[in-house]
């Protein structure tokens, strides 16, 4: 709860909606203890006395009857009344919708039919036909906006829950033996909640807007009793003579409606999970840069020099320090492989290079990216544009999320060459078929005017790669390309990408963390630990001689094939919280060979030329190829 009223904070008009909202429900609550006169005495003799009479301070109205009596009171009805069919509106309308969502078939055809019947109606002519029903009156008019509200919250619960029916821990439920009754309480309603509170806050204004508006047309709050909708249509007479009678209340409701859905919008935003580790912001088109120490020097000979790269995430008091003074280098046609566990620091390294890691919440705070000289750390979004794809292409982890669903992959291929280099229509179809035939894509001509869900995890990677070669970048980075693949379409994608590299002269950064693809793929490997690189130097060397015991740990994980010759071992413990780094080597913890030394101070690179390492007790028959 705090976590959630820190990240609300952050959004200062939320919280500016959140103040005025909650004075607004204070002073009504308060309202029977203060010293008010009576809301419902009238006195013809005192009739529109204008603000700040004695004893008026808002003034009369056309009865002599004291306008901040009314209004406090009247602002303390439309609260109960907007706040209650609400609620109602939510509950029926969210059981509504999630066993319409839940049960499906015939059972969601029936419910939702009805639903569908409902909103065919205005929903303001639905309103009156239901006061015109039930009669004039107050609780009437709450029962009518909740109705006309129900649908509302039943089509957006629904479509929440029939995507959640499906899911795989709903089966693991009813495997388990649970009925559907347990299943709706414990497993789908926790999942929807937040759903029904965002629809909440962001439709109890609009229900306060629609009781004023039956109240103002005489079918909601009777005389004498004043709610906020009654005082505008029993001022409406005197608009032009006496308008303070109709801004006093006119301003009350907008000032509730306004609050309540600034409020509804924070609320909204830091409910969502997608937004709770940045601000409330949308994120910035390049990464954000405050450098805290000089620049490194100027570059090497490598298509990329990546220079004490340090990149952060600050989310609210944390710092998280995902990549830590990384530094490496990538020649023309070379492929450096970049390894290590889930959460090392990889793709937050390469994101880094092309300034594509979220801001908020990420921060590049020192080091430097050279390529062809120039220093992308800090560039203008205008030159990160013009390099992305086109000399700089990226190949994602899982191309069906990264290639738009309702977009041809043709014209998606298209679009990718004719954002740098404008071409005419049959020029672009020509490239494009000619990108798909390159990787390999049977039947380039039926493919080319496929959707993303028609092709299969093989055929969409190859789009993925294809789109990367667009352009005939200089370096491609491939963030796992083959995670989500079985092994004989694996092997298919990384014999392509070696292929291509050959052909092109490719310079490629392959993030993996598999030995076996590092093998069977790359000339160099780094590999990084607690966002640090740990080790670098020739495959070939790296394999036969793991100087960092981290290496050889991880090495001996890939699993060998023809003769069981040892067993797999698994590296004990778990990787370090970068948000709290320990003060000396990070693998120490995990290490067979630490010692006190080991976690006493940074443990810093060493070695020349091919191999480097950072331990201060290598492996000992790696000790003189470092």
């Amino acid at each position: 709860m705090i976590a959630f009223l820190r990240l609300l904070a952050r959004n200062r008009l939320a919280l500016a909606g959140g103040v005025i909202l909650l004075a607004v429900v204070l002073l009504a609550l308060a309202t029977p203890l203060l010293p008010l006169q009576a809301p419902n005495v009238t006195n013809t003799g005192n009739r529109f006395q204008p603000p700040l009479t004695p004893g008026h301070l808002l003034g009369t109205d056309h009865l002599g009857r004291d306008l901040l009596s009314r209004l406090m009171w009247g602002t303390r009805l439309s609260l109960a009344v907007g706040f209650a069919a609400a609620t109602i509106a939510a509950v029926i309308g969210s059981a509504i919708g999630i066993v319409a969502g839940y049960f499906g078939g015939r059972t969601d055809n029936l419910i939702m039919r009805g639903v569908d019947m409902l909103m065919a109606f205005p929903y303001i002519l639905l309103a009156l036909a239901i006061v015109a029903a039930l009669g004039p009156g107050l609780l009437n008019a709450l029962i009518a906006v909740a109705a006309v509200n129900i649908p509302f919250f039943a089509r957006n619960i629904r479509g929440i829950t029939v995507g959640i029916a499906h899911k795989e821990f709903i089966d693991a439920a009813r495997l388990a033996g649970k009925g559907h009754g347990r299943i709706l309480l414990t497993e789908v309603l926790p999942n929807v909640v937040p759903v029904i509170v965002i629809a909440m806050s962001t439709t109890i204004g609009w229900m306060i807007l629609e009781t004023a508006g039956l109240s103002f047309l005489g079918l909601g709050s009777q005389p004498p009793q004043a709610d906020l909708g009654s005082m505008l249509g029993e001022a409406r007479s005197a608009l032009i003579t006496n308008p303070h009678t109709s801004v006093v209340p006119g301003v009350m409701i907008f000032v509730i409606v306004m609050s309540i859905n600034l409020l509804g919008d924070g609320v909204r935003d830091a409910l969502d999970p997608r937004l709770r580790s940045g601000a409330l912001t949308r994120p910035r088109p390049a990464t954000a840069v405050r450098r805290e120490g000089p620049v490194p020097e100027g570059p090497g000979r490598g298509v990329l020099e990546v220079k004490s790269l340090e990149t952060q995430f600050h989310v609210g008091s944390r710092v998280y320090r995902a990549v830590n003074e990384v530094s490496l280098g990538i020649a023309p046609g070379e492929c450096l492989g970049l390894i290590g566990e889930s959460g090392s620091g990889k793709s937050v390294t390469a994101l880094s290079v092309m300034g594509l890691v979220a801001s908020p919440p990420g921060v590049i705070t020192g080091g430097a990216v050279y390529h062809a000289g120039e220093d992308l750390v800090g560039a203008s979004h205008g030159r990160l544009r013009a390099l992305r794809g086109d000399k700089v292409a990226y190949i994602f982890q899982d191309p069906l999320s990264t290639l738009h669903p309702l977009i041809r992959v043709g014209e998606q291929l298209a679009e990718a060459i004719r954002v740098h280099h404008p071409l005419p229509r049959s020029v672009l179809r020509a490239r494009v078929l000619d990108l798909l035939k390159s990787v390999r894509i049977p039947n380039p001509e039926g493919r080319i005017d496929a959707f993303p869900h028609e092709l299969s995890g093989g055929m969409r990677q190859r789009v993925g790669i294809a789109m990367a070669l667009a352009n005939e970048p200089e370096l491609i980075i491939a963030d796992e390309p083959t995670t989500a693949l079985d092994v004989t379409v694996q092997a298919q994608i990384l014999s392509l990408l070696d292929d291509l590299r050959r052909e092109r002269g490719l310079a490629i950064l392959f993030i993996t963390h598999d030995f076996g693809v590092v093998a069977q793929m790359c000339d160099r490997v780094a590999v990084m630990y607690g966002g640090r690189i740990v080790e670098e130097g020739p495959t070939g060397d790296m394999l036969a001689a793991p100087a960092h015991p981290y290496t050889r740990r991880l090495i001996a994980c890939v699993p060998e094939l023809g003769g069981g010759r040892r067993a797999l071992e698994a590296i004990p413990g778990l990787p370090p919280a970068v948000d709290d780094l320990p003060p000396g080597c990070a693998f120490a913890p995990r290490c067979d060979k630490a010692q006190e030394a080991c976690r006493a101070a940074p443990v810093e690179m060493t070695g020349d030329g091919a191999r480097r390492v950072r331990c201060l007790f290598p492996e000992t028959g790696a000790e003189g190829a470092a």
